[in-house]
């Protein structure tokens, strides 16, 4: 569906000072974790990551970040108000293997926080790795944990859990169990060590990139990688890591809507 679809939103859940989740129904077909949402406020559109999902309810959620103009419009609404949707739309995750490392690093947990809860249904063995500068900024932590998720906390003031990057936490991790795979979504200079540290484990691992999107269906090409061409919104947005190693600006550099370069 690439027309917006206008609903109501059921409900509204603060997460922290500065992110709120969006429910709302949903009968629009299957919905997996990693893809993303158009959300459009009558206005302009913006990607959003899925990170609630209830099949059984029906129901769908997008986790927004207060961080400009759109997203504050939408942190203004309230329930019973009405936003347009359109998707669902990009390659989500592949659950591979019997026990998994998830990595977020602040907002980039919400589809963390869809991946894990889909692996929880299907009985998988999860570890989460919730991770921010500070411990009031970590998100889905009681969430993960009641859905019995184990989860790890990092925190870059050691106000919460490990101190320090969730990379070094995650190496310790990876050393002492055995798992099948590492999936992540974050700041991209964290997911580019997360990537390589999966590597010496020498096991696989999946990323959720964030590029530069205005159409989501792969016309427009705002959001191409160089060197391999490939679209963020239909190649991607999760990226295996053996493909990831063809994307040299993967953890360089990102382009700004009118496509110039920036360093990360």
């Amino acid at each position: 569906m690439h027309v917006p679809r206008v609903l109501e939103i059921k409900r509204i859940e603060t997460e922290n000072f500065t992110v709120k989740t969006f429910i709302f129904d949903w009968d629009q077909g299957e919905v997996h974790p990693g893809q993303f949402l158009m959300v459009w406020n009558f206005q302009d559109e913006k990607p959003m990551s899925i990170s609630f999902t209830d099949p059984v309810a029906g129901e769908i959620g997008v986790s927004i970040k207060n961080v400009g103009k759109i997203t504050d419009q939408l942190h203004s609404l309230i329930e019973g108000d009405k936003i347009g949707l359109r998707g669902p739309y990009g390659r989500p995750f592949q659950m591979v293997g019997s026990k998994i490392l998830a990595v977020g690093g602040g907002i980039g947990m919400a589809p963390v926080l869809a991946f894990a809860t889909e692996a929880k249904r299907r009985g998988l063995d999860l570890e989460v790795i919730s991770a921010a500068v500070t411990e009031k900024e970590l998100l889905f932590v009681e969430k993960l944990e009641k859905i019995g998720v184990k989860v790890h906390t990092a925190t870059d003031d050691g106000s919460c859990g490990f101190c320090g990057f969730p990379t070094i936490l995650a190496d310790n991790l990876l050393q002492g169990g055995d798992f099948d795979m590492l999936v992540s979504c974050g700041p991209e200079p964290m997911m580019k060590g997360l990537f390589e540290i999966a590597e010496n484990h020498n096991i696989p691992s999946q990323f959720s990139l964030e590029r530069w999107m205005k159409c989501a269906v792969g016309i427009c090409g705002q959001c191409c990688v160089d060197d391999v061409g490939w679209r963020v919104c239909a190649e991607g947005p999760v990226f295996w890591g053996h493909e990831l190693r063809l994307i040299k600006e993967f953890g360089s550099y990102r382009r700004d809507s009118s496509g110039v370069r920036h360093q990360f």
